[in-house]
């Protein structure tokens, strides 16, 4: 687990549970107590006031009124909030989705201008809508374990992807791809690329994908896509 990550945790925990020791929060996060120690002080650079009160059942405590100064949200993480919260949405049926809405907002608000560019490029490449009351979804299966890391990291990179693809009818070919867009239909979603066999735009099932792998290889150029009237483009900023 990455250093954020396991900081993330331990932030998370220790306002939840209003204290923790360090043996506690070791087996948490999964790392020993001299990496928790080094967490936790690079969290009190960054301005968390963590108090730790010694002795026998001692334990840290999270002063509520401390804040993060010099840390923010990454444009990736911002774009992560709003595919989760447009698709609370567009499932219509989730409790606090307008509540988690009006919170990304201000979040957004707070965005630097070539932070807010950045997110408005990725936002072009997100539609999010509702799916078909025709569509079958009886026969949804399992998705790929390596399929999210592997798209997030050649979406955001531009980068080509390589995965065997299996098709309504169960013949399997290989593609090579360019990740372009992601359309989200819940509870599916698919990975719109470019097809760079077929020099033309396919939209793949993400349970149908699998063996996925991003190759090493040179950016591709971002192209326009466009989608059918009842599905549009995610706009938050």
């Amino acid at each position: 687990m990455r250093s954020r990550a396991r900081q993330n945790i331990i932030i998370r925990s220790l306002r939840r549970s209003g204290s923790a020791t360090i043996e506690s929060l070791s087996q948490e996060v999964g790392a020993s107590r001299s990496t928790v120690f080094r967490d936790l002080s690079s969290l009190r650079d960054e301005g968390y006031v963590i108090i730790a009160e010694q002795g026998r059942g001692g334990g840290l405590y999270l002063d509520p009124g401390s804040m993060q100064t010099t840390a923010r949200l990454s444009v990736p993480e911002v774009f992560a909030l709003i595919i989760g919260i447009a698709s609370m949405r567009a499932e219509g049926s989730l409790p606090f989705a307008s509540l988690a809405d009006s919170g990304l907002s201000k979040i957004e608000k707070a965005l630097p201008p070539h932070d807010l560019r950045d997110l408005r490029t990725l936002l072009d490449s997100l539609y999010v809508g509702p799916l078909a009351p025709q569509v079958d979804v009886s026969n949804v299966g399992q998705v790929d374990g390596d399929l999210l890391p592997a798209f997030e990291r050649a979406f955001l990179d531009r980068s080509h992807m390589v995965f065997t693809y299996t098709d309504a009818k169960g013949a399997k070919t290989e593609r090579r791809v360019e990740p372009q867009a992601m359309l989200i239909l819940p509870p599916l979603w698919y990975l719109v690329a470019w097809d760079t066999s077929r020099e033309d735009v396919r939209h793949f099932r993400m349970d149908r994908i699998s063996r996925p792998k991003v190759l090493e290889s040179p950016q591709f150029r971002q192209r326009r896509i466009t989608f059918d009237a009842g599905v549009q483009p995610v706009r938050y900023a």
